[in-house]
């Protein structure tokens, strides 16, 4: 698809947007305006593309400036943290730290800058994923299966296949899974409290975790009003056959390529070596 074709699907989708000097293309305020009044905002991205983060940081500097977001909410960092208690010059280290930022994990300089703009703005950046520890007792609770509809979690357990590359054995999947449903319960839980009359929450997590469907949506309280935004490169997908998983459809530039059933396989290798020589 050539540039030309993608604005024009772009253009019937309602997904058009304005470009900076940088080429990077931004929602337009037309379409932030369509997204609010709402509890919250729910940006589902794409973890390795770019554009995404770029997004995030736009969306996060446009509602300050508008004085209507309430907290931005990260899956990036484990419930309980949160930057409320520092002041708007705070240095990125003591941010860091307020958030225990697991560099590991998430890479600071992707979301750095827009946890940094939320921060310079006032506004309390929170932590809304689990923390690591107890994810064992999560796998091993039945209960969670019951939390989604029979159609969602059967959903939820292919995507854990995929994102396995099909390797994970079978028996595994149902455990993975529960662990999904726990972190979205847990982001849930975080958007719930954060909620503020006449203020957005901005949530940003992976799509899976914001899809309508069986993500986060499904464990937050029915009163509250809730716009579900997919950021996608191309091919743009069928908005009718995603209508109902996603609001809005934001087109960004394409992902850079990154095989990721190799990389997957290259860490159970080196998890399968190092177990060897650990005998």
């Amino acid at each position: 698809m050539n540039l030309k074709h993608l604005w024009a699907v772009a253009a019937v989708l309602g997904l058009a947007a304005c470009a900076t000097g940088s080429g990077t293309r931004y929602p337009d305020p037309a379409q932030i305006d369509q997204l609010l009044p709402a509890d919250a905002i729910l940006l589902g991205e794409q973890h390795d593309a770019p554009d995404h983060q770029r997004i995030h940081r736009f969306m996060v500097e446009t509602l300050a400036a508008r004085q209507t977001l309430a907290a931005l909410a990260l899956e990036m960092a484990s419930e309980g943290q949160s930057t409320e208690g520092l002041g708007p010059d705070a240095g990125e280290a003591a941010v860091q730290t307020a958030l225990q930022w697991s560099q590991g994990g998430w890479s600071w300089a992707i979301y750095g800058p827009i946890v940094m703009a939320s921060v310079r703005a006032g506004i309390p950046v929170v932590g809304a994923n689990l923390p690591k520890t107890g994810l064992r007792e999560f796998m091993a609770d039945p209960g969670f299966d019951a939390l989604l509809p029979a159609p969602a979690l059967a959903a939820q357990h292919q995507r854990i296949r995929l994102g396995h590359c099909n390797l994970l054995p079978e028996a595994q999947v149902a455990p993975m899974a529960r662990i999904q449903i726990a972190r979205d319960i847990a982001m849930a839980r975080t958007v719930a409290k954060l909620a503020r009359p006449g203020k957005t929450v901005l949530l940003l997590a992976g799509s899976g975790h914001v899809d309508r469907s069986l993500g986060v949506p499904q464990h937050l309280p029915a009163k509250l009003s809730l716009r579900v935004v997919l950021l996608h490169g191309e091919p743009i997908p069928d908005a009718e056959k995603q209508s109902d998983q996603f609001d809005k459809f934001w087109a960004t530039r394409p992902a850079p390529p990154i095989d990721h059933c190799a990389q997957y396989l290259a860490q159970r290798s080196k998890a399968a070596a190092a177990s060897t020589v650990a005998r």
